[in-house]
């Protein structure tokens, strides 16, 4: 297993950084190479991305989240990976955001790639674009503010809604490469229907409740109905 490890200093609050990080389809806006990441449910994502020039499917499972502390991911076939993203509050309006990631190059063009270590500067490029995309905004696209780990999706913290109205001309949904495919500029992905989601122009704060069993994700009439848990990535 090939190990990297990267950190970055951003110009924004703890919170903002790690609201913009959960909003994973956004990601090929600042990732390089990366195509598509669909959100299928609150654990699991569907990354399509180019790597030494072909074109690599996968899916990753979220194993631990927990809101303004840490993103962490291991895939489930494809492309072997698994990783850590922590967020670490510097004062005022600055944040550290740190990378780990574990990944095994599967032929001999990505080991070469790897001892000359284009995986690493691929990542630390990352980093740099993720900065300049929240830096450049302000604030985040959207938030989700709900808890993974070994019993799944546990619940989510109160999180107080930002006024995106007078916020640009940003379309949610529109990556870097074009829009996700299958869905058009602005449509939710499946997170979209569960815990919470903050997105420009989105309606009040609702109640603080907590979440029922994780097989219950997409019926909203169990937390996604008004005066519920409200509205999820």
């Amino acid at each position: 297993m090939a190990k990297i490890e990267k950190s970055i200093e951003v110009e924004v609050p703890l919170e903002t950084a790690y609201n913009q990080w959960t909003q994973f389809e956004e990601f090929p806006r600042f990732m390089e190479g990366v195509r598509e990441v669909r959100q299928l449910d609150d654990e699991r994502l569907a990354w399509v991305a180019e790597v030494g020039g072909e074109r690599k499917e996968w899916l990753a499972r979220i194993t631990r989240q927990v809101p303004d502390q840490v993103v962490a991911w291991e895939s489930e076939g494809g492309v072997p990976n698994a990783g850590v993203v922590t967020f670490h509050r510097l004062g005022g309006s600055r944040t550290e955001v740190s990378v780990q990631m574990d990944y095994e190059p599967e032929d001999l063009k990505e080991e070469v790639g790897d001892k000359l270590g284009f995986a690493a500067r691929r990542v630390e490029g990352d980093l740099k674009r993720f900065k300049e995309f929240i830096e450049e905004r302000g604030v985040e696209t959207g938030a989700w503010r709900g808890r993974i780990g070994p019993e799944g999706v546990s619940g989510r913290e109160p999180y107080e809604k930002k006024d995106y109205s007078a916020e640009g001309t940003f379309t949610p949904g529109e990556a870097r490469t074009g829009p996700a495919e299958g869905r058009g500029p602005g449509e939710e992905s499946p997170r979209a229907g569960s815990i919470e989601r903050r997105d420009v122009g989105t309606g009040p704060e609702t109640a603080d409740t907590p979440l029922g069993d994780t097989r219950e994700i997409g019926r909203r009439d169990d937390y996604g109905s008004e005066g519920s848990g409200g509205t999820h990535h």
